[in-house]
């Protein structure tokens, strides 16, 4: 029985290339500007496309592609697929729901644990002959307030993690969750001036885009802490380098930021920064459940079998 033929449109590593040949013939075109050939190539034969949340998907390649049936996101973000004109076409749109949650509520720990402990400037100051200058009070974090913008479910496992430092938590998101015993707040600028760290945990797209503005940077104050594990076009980079140069806040961690994979200019002289390069979901388990879930949705879907994990 001849296998599928699927794209994987983003850059992946050998190994998940290797685990997807095992059930598939992939077509693999990491760089955004080769698609076009890939598909004037082989486009009608095409039956799945797997990429991730920042490659996407756009709707005008679906349309040369008549035998697609499925757009598969490696791991849990979605927002450059098109899934609208997906949904016009018939095509399915999956993404791994719950997938990388344990790591990327740790790692969000960790980067608040990092900016408010000084971990990195403390170290790299020790590295370069410091130690007195470089010895400075740092706050708590016990017994702090947290506000978390997402509470999907990462959103929730940094709460549960939270609690056992002994946090008040608050959370907002678009609407009020009545399963959520946490205290929801109805603007993100409220949110902010209530706690003393705002985690982002929301997904990107248009109704997120910037929704960390200078106001929301004004109202978490010049105690506040903000650290982002969702997407970097949640945040205004603009309005956050300014408000760190100015010190309208403490300190920013950054899993996530605009422009990815290339570092924003506006970031490199600002001062209490951390940022990593999207490694949160980063994780054998990780990325062991993210295969998993692109190639059980994939067949269930050629299968003609209910999708697993279908986008909201």
């Amino acid at each position: 029985m001849n296998k599928p033929q699927v794209i994987v449109s983003f850059p992946v590593e050998a190994f998940a290339l290797e685990a997807l040949r095992a059930h598939y013939i992939v077509h693999y075109v990491p760089v955004m500007t080769d698609r076009q050939a890939l598909i004037d190539q082989c486009g009608a034969t095409i039956e799945a496309v797997i990429t991730n949340g920042t490659f996407g998907w756009p709707g005008e390649l679906m349309r040369q592609m008549p035998k697609l049936k499925i757009v598969a996101a490696f791991g849990v973000g979605y927002e450059n697929i098109d899934a609208v004109s997906a949904k016009e076409l018939g095509i399915a749109v999956v993404h791994g729901r719950g997938t990388n949650t344990i790591s990327v509520a740790d790692h969000a720990l960790a980067l608040l644990f990092a900016i408010v402990r000084d971990i990195v400037q403390s170290e790299q100051g020790l590295r370069q002959g410091g130690w007195k200058g470089i010895r400075s009070p740092r706050p708590d974090i016990s017994g702090k307030r947290l506000g978390i913008f997402g509470m999907g479910a990462i959103g929730r496992a940094i709460a549960k993690r939270a609690e056992a430092f002994d946090m008040q938590i608050y959370y907002h998101n678009r609407n009020k969750d009545l399963s959520c015993a946490y205290e929801y707040v109805s603007s993100l600028e409220q949110l902010a001036r209530e706690v003393d760290f705002l985690i982002c945990a929301a997904p990107g797209g248009v109704t997120t885009h910037h929704m960390v503005s200078a106001k929301v940077l004004q109202a978490l104050g010049p105690a506040g802490y903000l650290v982002n594990v969702g997407r970097g076009s949640v945040v205004d980079s603009a309005a956050l380098a300014q408000s760190l140069i100015d010190k309208d806040i403490a300190g920013a961690a950054l899993d996530v930021f605009e422009g990815e994979p290339k570092f924003p200019e506006i970031f490199r002289e600002v001062p209490n920064l951390i940022v990593t390069p999207h490694i949160a979901g980063f994780s054998p388990d990780s990325f062991a459940a993210y295969l998993k879930s692109v190639i059980d949705n994939i067949d269930a879907c050629l299968d003609g079998k209910s999708l697993i994990s279908p986008i909201p």
